[in-house]
């Protein structure tokens, strides 16, 4: 899944206020008007032939000043371009809006040179010129030729300034007060020209290394806001590293730029610091100006890139949080996949209490293996909610993944509860099908333990009643539901084997339920016979049958059928069919057996036959 890095605060925001800053440096340092900076003419400003001393005049006005300066006439034009261009671009626009006044001190030099300065002023002078002061030549010859020149050659020199002649520095303080004039012109105003060009040098260097880091970091946000994420942990890391590396780097420029600055701005404002009386020319202030002007424009390129990196560093910190969530998810939805199909496979609930415990032990197994991946998605889905309450870029890929993670985890936990109870149930079935079949059994036992011999009298009838009444009553122990209540309890989980296995043990229980109700029918029968009074009747011997004898009559026996109730109580299920059809036969049999004459009786009661050990079902025959 690929996503682009879109940042809050956009890129052409940062170019747009880095570009500001960058327009403001050079309006500080004045680039449009001048060509070069100090290290670039550093040899024709050391030769010192003119000089900004930071004066002014009355009204404000910068004064340039042209010492003594033997060779004037030698220096290349272009040197002297270049050096008055720089000059005048240095005061405030204000300040050379008022216009520059020029004092030339030639009083030691000649008229030629005097001319010479006048007529490089008059052609390459860049400034707006208010006043030309001139201080003679002292000796008397070259001060003539001076007069003379200046009124022969004003014309030619096309000055629209008035140029003013003085003898000596003393006329100059008429006009110029005289703090504002260097000591070699008589003044008090501090002027040290290495000092100066070393100022001037190191601001420039700072404006130009502010504007450089200012283009590099409009290139360095440029980069990162088409930078694309990657899809992988440890490529998201690798570029999260690659970005703050290079981040650091310039975060330590910054902070390099910014104390360079303000150990600058020390530096100049030393002199006013370490003495109370001493101030700053307007030079040093206008110097100190710009230095202040250029940390303010140091300090809203750090806030503008601070502010985008902050976004870009949290995005990135999204991405991998994002690669985090993206292979955590599909390692739980993997194992989830896993025990959903393993869960799938639970289809057997079971043919016996034992085969239902064992699937019963099984299911828990796999509940107890399904524990850590759930605690794990439901953990990983509460972080992709965290994400998107922070509003995380990619929230809208996040979201249907926490839906899914609780979607699967919810199937598994409402799936493993549904079969769970249908095991359960199943369980239940069993033990109930169980508990009937033993039931069952256990009266097929106590029918076939009750002997014939025993029944004989009414004390016998009674305890033969008394024990069959008992044991119908245990039914309710055994919890023996009927027919309807069964296939309504259990009819959602019988199988077609289950469902034939119940309906046999229900069939195999109303067959015993019908034998113990025909034995106690039988026995109540007989108990009411032997409660009635015999009426003794004289034999007709010529209407009288032939007696037969005991000895004498066809025995009627079971042989075939004959077997010892031990063996009876260990049968098969498949036996055990027919000997209750045989416990409803052996039942007429004993109604018969009171009904008819004593040769039926005799017959009945003949130690073979009376044996407990012969008929599993029916040891009254």
């Amino acid at each position: 899944m690929l996503f682009w890095l879109k940042e809050e605060m956009a890129p052409q925001e940062l170019s747009r206020r880095l570009a500001t800053v960058i327009t403001h440096v050079d309006e500080i340092m004045q680039q449009e008007i001048r060509p070069s900076v100090a290290v670039d003419i550093i040899e024709q400003l050391h030769r010192q032939f003119a000089i900004l001393s930071g004066g002014r005049g009355k009204d404000g006005a910068p004064i340039i000043t042209f010492p003594e300066f033997v060779g004037f006439k030698h220096i290349p034009e272009e040197d002297f371009l270049n050096v008055m261009t720089y000059l005048t671009s240095i005061p405030s626009v204000e300040a050379a809006s008022i216009g520059f006044i020029i004092v030339i001190d030639r009083r030691r030099d000649k008229w030629s040179s005097i001319k010479a300065s006048l007529t490089r002023i008059a052609v390459a002078f860049p400034g707006n010129l208010q006043l030309i002061f001139i201080l003679r030549p002292s000796r008397f010859i070259q001060r003539t030729f001076t007069d003379i020149g200046i009124k022969y050659y004003r014309d030619e020199f096309k000055m629209k300034v008035p140029i003013i002649m003085l003898n000596s520095a003393s006329d100059l303080h008429g006009y110029i007060d005289k703090n504002q004039l260097t000591e070699d012109l008589g003044g008090t105003l501090e002027y040290r020209h290495s000092q100066w060009i070393n100022h001037r040098t190191a601001i420039e260097n700072f404006a130009m290394t502010l504007k450089t880091t200012a283009q590099m970091l409009q290139m360095f946000g440029a980069c990162l806001t088409t930078t694309e994420l990657p899809t992988g942990v440890l490529s998201t890391e690798d570029l999260l590293m690659s970005h703050t590396r290079q981040q650091d780097k310039l975060q330590d420029e910054l902070k390099l730029l910014g104390k360079q600055g303000t150990t600058l701005l020390s530096c100049i404002q030393e002199p006013a610091t370490k003495s109370p009386t001493s101030k700053l020319n307007p030079n040093e202030l206008e110097n100190v100006a710009t230095i202040e002007r250029l940390l303010l424009q140091l300090d809203e390129t750090e806030k503008a890139f601070n502010q985008f990196w902050s976004e870009h560093h949290s995005k990135l910190n999204q991405c991998l949080q994002l690669q985090h969530f993206e292979h955590n998810f599909c390692e739980v939805k993997l194992a989830l996949d896993n025990l959903l199909a393993e869960q799938a496979e639970f289809t057997d609930i079971g043919d016996s209490v034992i085969r239902v415990e064992q699937i019963l032990k099984e299911h828990k197994k796999l509940e107890e293996k399904g524990q850590e991946p759930l605690e794990k998605a439901q953990l990983l889905a509460i972080i992709g909610d965290q994400l998107i309450q922070s509003h995380h870029y990619a929230m809208d890929s996040i979201r249907p993944r926490c839906v899914e993670l609780r979607h699967l985890c919810d199937d598994f936990i409402n799936e493993n509860k549904k079969k769970h109870d249908i095991l359960q149930k199943s369980l239940e079935l069993h033990r109930q099908l169980d508990k009937v079949i033993q039931w069952c059994e256990t009266g097929i036992y106590l029918l076939a333990s009750q002997a014939v011999d025993k029944c004989q009298s009414r004390e016998g009838v009674d305890v033969a009643l008394n024990d069959i009444e008992a044991f119908l009553s245990t039914a309710k122990e055994y919890q023996l539901p009927s027919h309807m209540e069964f296939y309504s309890q259990f009819e959602l989980i019988l199988t077609i084997d289950v469902k034939a296995k119940a309906q046999e043990v229900l069939q195999k229980l109303c067959d015993v339920q019908e034998i113990f109700h025909k034995r106690q029918m039988s026995l109540m029968k007989l108990a009411a016979r032997q409660t009635r009074p015999v009426q003794p009747v004289a034999p007709h011997p010529e209407s009288s049958p032939k007696w037969m004898s005991p000895k004498t009559s066809q025995p009627f026996t079971l042989a075939p059928l004959q077997r010892t109730s031990e063996e009876t109580y260990t049968g098969t299920l498949e036996k055990e069919d027919d000997e209750t059809k045989f416990e409803v036969k052996n039942e007429e049999i004993l109604e018969s057996s009171h009904d008819g004459e004593n040769p039926g009786r005799e017959q009945l009661e003949s130690p073979e036959n009376l044996s407990p050990t012969r008929c599993t079902y029916a040891p009254w025959l």
